[in-house]
């Protein structure tokens, strides 16, 4: 069916696929940028200060999973919802332990390693149809060679 296609179609095609992918990740993007922000009103927060909200903070420790003891025991109340904390020092003084979603660095590095991927998948399969396309043509050439030296 594709050989029946001129380039130019299946340039077009390509290009209309490439521009709608790219409308959609922006779309996903500004979404998931206001998700967290509206999540974040629903978490409970148990025994713990919201200095962070009202003051400037500096990160302790950057947004990583709770251990499976905070978890299963409850213990730590931000760990409930997201299986993820951080911990933030306010400019009063205060540690506080927050909830947080997953971490960006590690979904980016998820969609990387997934795009990478594809590509290698994408390369390989255009050697593969490069190499195909050129074992046919060869055949084809012989064929019409044998049939040439046939004729004188």
């Amino acid at each position: 069916m594709l050989e029946n296609c001129q380039r130019y179609h299946m340039v077009l095609g390509l290009s209309a696929l490439t521009i709608l992918t790219i409308l959609v990740l922006i779309i996903e993007s500004r979404y998931a940028a206001d998700g967290p922000r509206r999540r974040e009103q629903q978490f409970l927060i148990e025994n713990n200060s919201t200095c962070w909200r009202h003051e400037p903070y500096t990160v302790v420790q950057e947004c990583h999973p709770c251990s499976e003891f905070d978890i299963v025991s409850r213990s730590l109340g931000v760990c409930i919802h997201t299986h993820y904390k951080e911990l933030l020092r306010c400019k009063s003084g205060e540690i506080v332990t927050k909830s947080c979603d997953r971490v960006a660095l590690i979904e980016q590095r998820n969609f990387i390693k997934f795009e990478s991927a594809c590509f290698v998948l994408g390369v390989l399969s255009y050697l593969v149809g490069y190499a195909r396309d050129r074992v046919l043509s060869r055949r084809t050439y012989m064929k019409i060679e044998r049939q040439l030296n046939r004729v004188q």
